[in-house]
């Protein structure tokens, strides 16, 4: 009798450094900024960009940031993504192999579709774990993966894309937040996320027309922004302030992590950080929904830096609600995914 099937999940997220000293940095930084998709430039103006000026100057000071969150166990990011394929293993049950693969870094993605294959799984269904679409992230991913499957001889892949108004991750977040909200009894939400720069999000307007043509072309969901990662971060807010029943007026949507001199998607987080609290908000949560896991972006940016400059603006108190992580609620949205 042949042994039941075996379906093999590869989870897959952007990656960390080995450690937080500056040469693991460095190292990380130059494979992350050296993908085309993420800095979208001739290759050899990228090429001095990344390894004669970022790599260089800016991996010290991400180092010591990273050691401000690092653990006893390693990075945030890789603690946390082990934590959710341990769980959606434990969910999903001995008919499915559960594996986790980064864009950069480690454990790659070679690494664990080799792991999945030798598994003697049948099939392999790829989580990537960006809620929102974007092509430095998820598109990047994805075309990774496949690269790597086509060097090799493995069982049949399926890739699954963004969730980012699936009512099941909607559901998750709302179900983290909702008692952190209660607690803390904030007098402002912002849905703080990654940003991204502007011209990322034209390209992906196949009109030419709609994205960034007006102040309210993130307000619906239309075929010309179906791929835009701004107006997909606006529907994800849309869902969860309608479950969370947040009030209007209450909460505001920003965008972190700018890099470059570059116009990036606005607003700014750290500008509108300032503007809320010169507008008397003394109480401000903060959900960083386009993470599904607490990392970097999280901890340090908004859980430090925007925590001190909030109280340098005046504010009271900065409450940081946690991402996804391995929380039951997103591990049985993602085992539904699956089957």
């Amino acid at each position: 009798m042949n042994p039941p099937a075996k379906t093999g999940v590869l989870l897959l997220n952007l990656g960390t450094p080995r450690s937080p000293e500056t040469g693991d940095v460095r190292r990380y930084l130059r494979e992350f900024l050296s993908d085309p998709r993420v800095l979208d430039m001739a290759a050899p103006l990228r090429w001095a960009l990344v390894n004669l000026v970022i790599a260089p100057f800016r991996a010290p000071r991400s180092a010591e940031q990273y050691r401000k969150i690092w653990t006893s166990a390693g990075s945030p990011l890789l603690v946390n993504g082990r934590a959710l394929r341990d769980a959606l293993a434990a969910e999903l049950g001995a008919s499915h192999s559960v594996e986790l693969g980064m864009r950069y870094g480690e454990p790659s993605i070679a690494a664990a579709l080799a792991k999945l294959r030798d598994s003697g799984v049948t099939r392999i269904v790829a989580l990537p774990l960006f809620p929102q679409w974007a092509e430095s992230s998820l598109e990047s991913a994805v075309v990774r993966l496949r690269e790597v499957a086509a060097r090799g001889s493995y069982p049949p892949l399926e890739c699954l894309g963004e969730f980012f108004d699936a009512p099941g991750f909607i559901a998750a977040l709302a179900e983290i937040s909702r008692p952190r909200l209660a607690a803390f009894q904030p007098d402002h939400v912002l849905f703080s996320y990654h940003g991204l720069p502007e011209r990322h999000m034209r390209a992906s307007d196949p009109t030419g027309k709609h994205c960034l043509a007006s102040p309210a072309c993130c307000d619906s969901m239309v075929a010309a922004n179906a791929r835009c990662y701004r107006a997909q971060c606006h529907a994800t807010t849309r869902a969860l302030v309608a479950v969370l029943g947040l009030a209007p007026g209450g909460w505001s949507l920003a965008f972190q992590s700018r890099l470059g001199r570059d116009p990036w998607i606005k607003p700014y987080t750290d500008v509108r950080l300032g503007d809320l609290a010169k507008s008397g908000v003394k109480r401000l949560a903060v959900l960083c929904p386009s993470f599904v896991a607490d990392c970097l972006e999280t901890l340090e940016e908004i859980g430090v830096r925007a925590r001190e400059q909030w109280r340098r603006e005046g504010g009271e108190a900065l409450e940081l609600i946690p991402c996804a992580n391995a929380h039951p609620a997103f591990v049985r949205f993602l085992a539904g995914r699956v089957q």
